[in-house]
């Protein structure tokens, strides 16, 4: 099979991502980086275990077509074209034109701007400032930026977009938060390939540049912490943090079941955030920790709730990704956007209410599209043909 061949933007990547990660984290043990040392046997089997029902949630669909049980899951046997028709025509389009998604975009970037002018410098260079820095206005603008920016550039071919998208990761990444940069910047750039048709060779450059511009605003941002002092440099600094996060990981399933549902409630209620619950009771002292994509669900209620969640990221990330797949243009960038974030939780958790809203606006675009999909004969048919 030839590279080219290859969908490189399949839900299959966090796979990819979850042993690129562990690998990252394995060296830093080899090494002993800040007296980091191996995680036990049982960690690597979760992980495992974890990605193993991801893919049988990816592979539930194509597994469903194969036995006919609902065979319009099966995109072959759809027409591409009366498809993407009766899209165009919803009522769901009319706010998704070219006008009301520029104004979305620049009221994002104005909001944005607002944002660093109130806070008075720049979050990236300043500890006290990044603390202050996610606020109301820092949210609400990432909420219209990240979806709006993806679905102009996956529609309407304007060079200009592009320098929008540059702006608004600028001042995203003025922050120092790296999750916010990478998601914007991964998720733009799975948009373009898909639509703009790019080959292997831009991945690789792209492979390299979201390298160097992740690892650059951490390692400024780390740097940047007044109260904090850091002798790694920064390639030891990436392998410190897989190691780190990974070894958290290790004592939640040494601990699974321990907070009998505490960090699913503070990831969709305002009391808390779940990743202060992950500070207090794993290393007991109250600090935001990332726990991995497993280990949410797993503090909370142990490997059954892994089994599930992971199960259900699986099997969404292949639903949105055969939605992309038929009827390309507003379902490509969406599933971008959640396939970028998905790949960051691999770190962080998926303990982000902001990523849950942009799941749930997914949720709702796979009703549209299953609405629509169900009222196009089959390829063959009579009524089809």
């Amino acid at each position: 099979m030839k590279v080219k061949n290859v969908d490189i933007f399949s839900p299959y990547l966090v796979i990819i991502g979850i042993v690129l990660y562990v690998s990252l984290a394995l060296v830093a043990y080899q090494y002993h980086l800040r007296g980091l040392d191996f995680v036990s046997g049982e960690t690597l089997f979760a992980a495992f275990f974890g990605s193993l029902f991801f893919v049988i949630g990816a592979l539930t669909p194509k597994i469903i077509g194969k036995y006919n049980l609902m065979p319009k899951l099966n995109t072959g046997n759809i027409s591409k074209d009366k498809l993407k028709d009766k899209l165009q025509n919803s009522k769901l389009n009319v706010i998704l034109n070219e006008k009301v998604l520029l104004a979305v975009v620049l009221i994002a970037i104005f909001l944005e701007l607002l944002n660093t002018y109130l806070l008075g410098g720049i979050p990236l260079l300043s500890g006290y400032l990044k603390a202050k820095a996610t606020n109301d206005l820092w949210r609400v603008s990432y909420i219209l930026f990240l979806p709006a920016i993806n679905i102009l550039i996956a529609k309407y071919h304007n060079r200009w977009y592009y320098l929008l998208f540059v702006i608004g990761l600028a001042l995203f990444a003025a922050t120092g938060y790296r999750t916010t940069t990478m998601a914007i910047l991964i998720s733009v750039f799975i948009t373009v390939y898909y639509t703009r048709g790019l080959q292997f060779k831009h991945f690789l450059i792209f492979a390299v540049v979201a390298a160097v511009i992740g690892i650059a605003v951490g390692y400024i941002a780390v740097k940047s912490i007044e109260w904090q002092q850091w002798t790694l440099n920064p390639i030891q600094l990436v392998f410190y943090r897989a190691g780190f996060t990974f070894m958290v990981f290790d004592k939640i399933v040494h601990m699974a079941g321990s907070t009998h549902g505490a960090m699913l409630y503070n990831t969709f209620s305002t009391t808390g955030h779940p990743r202060y619950i992950v500070g207090d009771v794993v290393l007991g002292y109250h600090k935001m920790i990332t726990p991995t994509i497993f280990g949410p669900a797993m503090l909370d209620f142990g490997y059954i709730a892994l089994a599930i969640q992971m199960f259900m990221i699986g099997l969404f990330l292949r639903l949105l990704h055969s939605a992309h797949k038929l009827a390309d243009g507003v379902f490509t960038a969406i599933y971008a956007v959640i396939l970028a974030h998905t790949l960051i939780w691999i770190e962080t958790g998926p303990t982000d209410f902001l990523v849950w809203l942009f799941y749930a606006f997914a949720a709702i675009a796979l009703v549209v599209f299953a609405r629509n999909m169900w009222g196009i004969p089959k390829k063959g048919s009579k009524s089809g043909s």
